[in-house]
């Protein structure tokens, strides 16, 4: 037990100084370290990403809220746009949990493969998001805001790679966008992090203090060091060049999608 603490202190550490650096959610770099965490201590291999994925959301519930008040003191969050989001959201995230129970663990897994490749690509060709249209129609709005939190919580994310985009397309400027989806990882992962710890409740197998599908241990670790180190990833981004940086970023992506192939 004391072990796997101390390997959650390190990997909430590294994930939220890579989060702060690059910009990019720490569900993205938690949920393969995760895994592969929980295989080396031998959890059972049918449970493994479901864990990573319930366990990552269940850290972005802090993360998030350490975001959110910081774009908030800057005046940076349009709260009436997170509103009309948010209860989409938050259904799609429950959603989200529930398929996830039902997928194999080999699907899971290669659902998430898929996703760190196509981040690993835009980050390395630099493809950014285009405004277009001015704004989209309330209906298409709540289908789009269920299907990210349904995406986000099948994938253990706080949902920025997905909002943004979609916000900046609609020609939100970047600022109130990254600070729109900061503010909108809160419902995600609460959502999401509350469906899986019901849903495996009474799942035979599961490793010692589990709540549901959330492994607390891992939980608890990740969430006290990346809070620390997440701020001073942010400081380096400012000081460090980021063009370059996230093609090695879209590197290391690439190896840990080649190593959730075959661990």
């Amino acid at each position: 037990m004391i072990e796997i603490i101390l390997d959650s202190l390190i990997l909430g550490a590294i994930s939220g100084m890579l989060a702060g650096l690059f910009g990019i959610g720490g569900g993205l770099i938690i949920v393969p370290m995760l895994a592969m965490l929980f295989s080396a201590h031998g959890f059972d291999p049918e449970l493994v990403m479901i864990m990573a994925v319930a366990t990552s959301l269940a850290t972005i519930v802090f993360t998030s809220l350490s975001s959110i008040w910081a774009h908030h003191r800057l005046g940076s969050v349009r709260w009436s746009k997170v509103y009309r989001l948010g209860p989409g959201i938050m259904i799609g995230a429950a959603i989200g949990a529930v398929i996830a129970d039902y997928v194999a663990a080999g699907a899971l897994r290669l659902i998430f493969i898929v996703y760190l490749l196509v981040v690993a690509v835009q980050l390395l060709f630099q493809v950014n998001p285009k405004p277009g249209r001015m704004n989209p129609s309330k209906n298409l709005e709540r289908f789009v805001a269920v299907l990210i939190g349904l995406l986000s919580s099948i994938l253990g994310i706080g949902g920025g790679s997905l909002i943004v985009p979609f916000l900046i397309y609609y020609q939100t400027p970047m600022r109130n966008a990254v600070a729109i989806s900061s503010a909108c990882g809160l419902p995600i992962a609460v959502a999401g992090a509350t469906s899986y710890a019901f849903l495996g409740r009474h799942v035979p197998h599961l490793p010692e203090w589990s709540l549901g599908y959330i492994h607390i241990p891992s939980f608890i670790g990740i969430a006290l060091t990346s809070i620390i180190t997440a701020p001073v990833g942010a400081r380096l981004a400012n000081s460090l060049p980021s063009a370059q940086l996230k093609r090695y970023f879209s590197l290391l992506l690439l190896l840990m999608a080649a190593k959730l192939m075959w661990f």
